[in-house]
């Protein structure tokens, strides 16, 4: 193992390099009205498991996996749509080119570019990306920041007293099966107001404190790695359906603005955690 410390000032200007990248590779196919995908997912339950990936998801990786490739051979890669490579390595990327493809494929300016880096196992450094909005949401032990062509403004989530005033999200509650259903119901219900279809952008407006809960289920490492270190250095936690970090596996993750909200979402999560 290295017994280098990270240097999280250059490898965050290494991520913005990707990030342009991906960008570079995916704005192009923005709309453009004749885009095909592929339907990943289970065609007999098209409602539900409709999970495309288009040329966007897999130019924008491609740009990025070749970019580590040549300034940091000896990292590792986790993609979603390319796979795994050196992934004993201290370093690792973690990848979702295009979050949200839903999203992209029906011209909503919130799908992101997911960028996040492991080291010695732990997410460390994440990035969301929107670079429709030209929004870059940035986070690692430097702090939480969000960058745009105006320049740069820190993080931070806001203070809720309670799930009464709370503004959550969650992509789309048909995702959850079983247990989740009646979980989820019960903590819709007792928020202010919750919004659906923002994907990993709405782990964003956690960190940047215009919403306070943002959960999933189903969710694979690429889905929420980068998220993680934004939201933990804006000040958040993000924690499983059980309270505990989340693991390798992802699954179900919840992300709030303070521990308290955490506590008082679990109270009604918590039986149907996995």
């Amino acid at each position: 193992m290295s017994q280098n410390a990270p240097d999280y000032a250059v490898l965050e200007a290494f991520a913005l390099e990707l990030s342009a990248a991906a960008a570079s590779a995916a704005l192009p196919l923005f709309r453009l009205r004749d885009l095909s995908e592929i339907n990943k997912g289970n065609a007999s339950r098209a409602d539900v498991d409709f999970d495309p990936v288009t040329e966007a998801d897999k130019g924008a990786e491609r740009a990025i996996r070749a970019l580590i490739n040549a300034c940091y051979p000896d990292h590792g890669i986790i993609g979603e749509e390319y796979g795994s490579e050196n992934t004993g390595a201290d370093y690792i990327w973690v990848l979702d080119p295009v979050d949200g493809t839903r999203a992209f494929i029906s011209g909503l300016p919130l799908w992101t570019t997911l960028i996040g880096l492991r080291y010695q196992g732990r997410p460390v450094l994440g990035i969301i990306a929107q670079p429709v909005l030209e929004e870059i949401y940035i986070g690692s032990p430097l702090g939480s920041r969000l960058i745009t062509p105006k320049g740069s403004t820190p993080l931070a989530v806001r203070a809720c007293s309670g799930l009464a005033d709370a503004v959550i999200g969650t992509t789309d509650p048909h995702l959850y099966t079983g247990a989740e259903v009646d979980a989820y119901a019960r903590l819709r219900t007792t928020a202010k107001l919750v919004r659906y279809g923002c994907d990993a952008y709405a782990f964003a407006m956690v960190a940047a404190g215009t919403m306070d809960i943002a959960l999933e289920t189903g969710l694979k490492p690429w889905d929420i790695e980068a998220i993680i270190p934004v939201i933990e250095n804006a000040g958040g936690v993000v924690t499983n359906w059980h309270g505990q970090p989340v693991g390798p596996e992802a699954g179900q993750v919840l992300a709030a603005g303070s521990q308290a909200l955490i506590n008082e979402a679990l109270t009604h999560l918590r039986v149907a955690a996995d």
